[in-house]
């Protein structure tokens, strides 16, 4: 029988509380490291951190010792190792599977770090990976806290739910953060290496999680949530299932098709389910039309939003290097994978996330399906941005152009951007646009009526009156400019570029 790591209850308790003791911490470790080493090891170069951590004080050693054991992968004296974690004890760090022996001394097998999230400070355990070990990672290598992870958890709803799931849990992650607002949290992965990390995370920090293992919604069949978060192993591949942290053991991209086909039946009324997903192209033009045709299946309400169309040698790329396999085995695996998309006619994959939302009560009107390809930096979707574009969708579903006319409307703060050409008569004007900061997609093409207008929505007096005046300037029909005005209008809304102040 297996065993893994951190299954004793008593010596994970005893191991955080040496942990906090020893001051590791977010705040600690940036004391300790500087400001310029903890910036150079957030982007990933390790070696000033280490250069700081040898110059450490005596009062600092523990905590110093835990940063090269922990965060750096480096090897360590048994001695330094006992004293830094004095009430675990060296001989229960390697029954555990925490440490193991290495030149002369100890190195660390797992990742524990603090972590930042929602406010408060907690510890992550997981693997640690390729760039801190030799060699490839192991078939059910559990990753740690990645961008993709980080994606998700800012762009999760953060509002009170009862019951939430995280289908894939990995090293509990989402669970972690999901713990700061939902009543009873239910992970599910089919790594119980990766369940065994999770239990020892939620344990760390006090959390008492239903941890199971299955794939997709097995573990939770017939059962219903407020609350859904996943970031599957959705990596586009051929079936085979070489790394369980990235490869489903499905073909092509039908762990998404399936994580979305299946989501609904296992919401409650007015629960939201929040994702990360690939899809398969094979038509640059029609990126949208397989993840569209799986969302509209559904019934639910859904926003896609494409972050990155990549082709197939920088998608291959990305994923044969993050294993640490040889330079050799990448290459081959590479070519190898290449050779399926090419032969499966796949000419780009979709990287993004979906936001469901599961109606209160019935309705008569289709499902409000949004998809749409928003790249920009600056533009990531968050929890508020994602509750915020909801209320907008039903505010605008809720009034028509009459109602929005009668209404005082306010402009958010935005930029006015236009863009140039030299001519005979100097410079002219080509294009201009309103852009919200932060705002996914929050973009609106405008001219000189709608630039003008947008300047005068103060909140103060209403539409209607505004189009008026507007109307009057330029000599023109007052309605007749509302009803061209309008579409843009309300895309302005929708886009939270103007929100109602009455």
């Amino acid at each position: 029988m297996i065993r893994y790591p951190l299954d004793a209850p008593d010596l994970v308790d005893a191991l955080g509380a040496d942990l906090r003791a020893a001051g590791y911490s977010s705040d600690g470790i940036a004391s300790l490291l500087g400001e310029e080493a903890s910036g150079a090891l957030v982007g990933g170069v390790w070696w000033p951190a280490l250069r700081q951590t040898r110059r450490a004080g005596a009062d600092d050693a523990a905590l110093a010792t835990l940063i090269r054991l922990f965060l750096l992968g480096a090897t360590e004296p048994v001695d330094d190792v006992a004293a830094a974690l004095p009430s675990v004890g060296v001989g229960a760090l390697f029954d555990q599977r925490v440490i193991e022996e290495a030149d002369g001394g100890v190195r660390a097998i797992l990742d524990i770090r603090p972590h930042g999230s929602d406010n408060a400070d907690h510890l992550v355990v997981a693997d640690q990976d390729a760039s801190m070990r030799p060699g490839a990672v192991a078939h059910d290598h559990v990753l740690g806290i990645g961008g993709a992870s980080m994606s998700l958890a800012q762009a999760v709803i953060r509002t009170p739910f009862g019951r939430a799931l995280d289908v894939g849990t990995g090293c509990g992650v989402q669970a972690l953060h999901m713990a700061s607002h939902c009543d009873e949290i239910v992970a599910t992965d089919t790594n119980r290496r990766a369940l065994a990390l999770a239990a020892a995370t939620a344990r760390l920090n006090g959390f008492d999680w239903d941890l199971r293992e299955g794939s997709l919604f097995e573990p939770v069949a017939g059962e219903r949530f407020d609350l859904i978060v996943s970031n599957p192993p959705f990596v586009v591949g051929t079936g085979a299932q070489d790394y369980i942290y990235r490869d489903s053991g499905m073909v092509g991209d039908d762990i998404s098709r399936q994580l979305v086909e299946q989501i609904g039946d296992h919401l409650n009324p007015g629960g939201v389910a929040q994702i990360l997903a690939n899809w398969v192209v094979r038509d640059v033009d029609a990126w949208d039309e397989r993840v569209r045709a799986w969302v509209e299946s559904t019934g639910l309400d859904a926003w896609v939003v494409q972050r990155e169309l990549a082709d197939p040698i920088s998608y291959v790329s990305l994923w044969v290097s993050d294993a640490g396999e040889s330079v050799v085995d990448a290459a081959e695996r590479g070519a190898r994978w290449l050779d399926w998309f090419e032969a499966e006619g796949i000419v780009a994959v979709g990287m993004g996330s979906i936001t469901f939302r599961k109606p209160a009560v019935a309705r008569d009107r289709p499902a409000d399906v949004v998809i749409e390809e928003i790249t920009a930096a600056g533009q990531e979707v968050t929890g508020f941005e994602a509750q915020s574009f909801w209320a907008r969708r039903d505010f605008l579903r809720e009034n028509d152009d009459a109602d929005l006319l009668a209404s005082r409307l306010s402009t958010s703060p935005v930029f006015l951007e236009t863009q140039s050409l030299p001519g005979d008569d100097g410079w002219q004007q080509v294009s201009a646009a309103v852009t919200r900061p932060g705002g996914p997609g929050a973009v609106l093409p405008v001219d000189e009526v709608l630039t003008a207008l947008l300047a005068g929505c103060r909140g103060e007096v209403p539409l209607a009156a505004l189009i008026t005046l507007l109307a009057d300037f330029h000599g023109v029909d007052a309605d007749a400019l509302a009803e061209a005005a309008m579409p843009s209008i309300r895309e302005a809304i929708g886009r939270g570029i103007l929100y109602r102040t009455d």
